[in-house]
């Protein structure tokens, strides 16, 4: 969950903020390197979103139908791998674009990112691998995981089958809910990308401005749904949510309460010419 959350921050820190200012600027003005990188941490972030909820995805599914070889595959030591292992794919995902040069800046959207016209069959690699491919895996492992909810809720499991906790429940539900929305906000542009790369000649004239604008606008949203999710669903979340909020408004009134304090103090020190 926090690997998940540093890819929803990649894109906060670095490429909205200069997406934010090539909209003021009504176009880009901050050179190519600037174009390349914002378009590689976009694409970091992206990939690096599917591919940690797929890695989330196969680690709810060992915990829930595999628990008792859970603990073997899912030790301190391993679950680090298994992040760095995410990471790396996701990096040596990314790496081609860099040679094929398909991050460009696109005045649609006020962005520099991944261009689908620039290569059929890249762009047909891009949408099975970075999206088709982890999105099948992932229905694979919930669906296991829901068939298995729905027999033990049945009770027609052996007692000796794995049962499943409320909190680990609720967790699992979290999770899907991230997957969902995410295979909604991103299978518009996936699709429209395909559907390029198909037939360009035939299909880039025809897909409407606001389509395309709306399907990457929809799928850059996806990054601020996650925390909202969490805080919807899970309880801890919201307790720390509150205390953090509680914290931030506490400390603001505290430093209010002694600018004033300062404030009065000087009114009623005597100058030192007086004294």
């Amino acid at each position: 969950v926090v690997s998940l959350a540093v890819a929803d921050l990649v894109v906060a820190i670095y490429p909205y903020p200069l997406v934010l200012t090539s909209i003021f600027h009504k176009g880009w003005n901050l050179g190519y390197i600037h174009c390349q990188i914002s378009g590689f941490l976009m694409g970091i972030s992206v990939i690096g979103s599917i591919f940690n909820i797929a890695g989330v995805a196969v680690n709810r599914y060992c915990y829930i139908c595999h628990s008792l070889k859970y603990d073997k595959l899912y030790s301190d030591k391993n679950s680090l791998f298994y992040v760095i292992l995410i990471w790396v794919l996701t990096f040596i995902a990314i790496v081609p674009n860099l040679f094929v040069g398909s991050l460009q800046y696109d005045a649609r959207i006020y962005s520099c990112t991944f261009t689908q016209s620039v290569s059929s069959a890249y762009t047909i690699a891009v949408v099975f691998f970075h999206f088709i491919l982890p999105i099948t895996v992932v229905t694979f492992c919930y669906l296991r995981v829901w068939i298995l909810v729905i027999q033990v809720r049945r009770r027609v499991k052996p007692d000796n089958k794995p049962k499943l906790k409320p909190h680990d429940f609720r967790n699992f539900v979290t999770m899907f809910v991230v997957f969902v929305l995410f295979a909604v906000c991103w299978a518009p542009l996936n699709f429209i990308g395909l559907a390029v790369a198909v037939n360009p000649d035939t299909i880039l004239p025809r897909i409407p401005e606001w389509l395309f604008v709306g399907s990457y606008y929809m799928a850059y949203f996806n990054s601020c749904l996650n925390a909202i999710i969490y805080g919807l669903l899970n309880q801890n979340f919201r307790r720390e949510y509150k205390r953090i909020v509680i914290s931030i408004f506490t400390a603001k009134i505290f430093f209010q309460e002694s600018s004033n304090d300062g404030i009065e103090k000087m009114k009623s020190k005597p100058s030192p010419m007086l004294t």
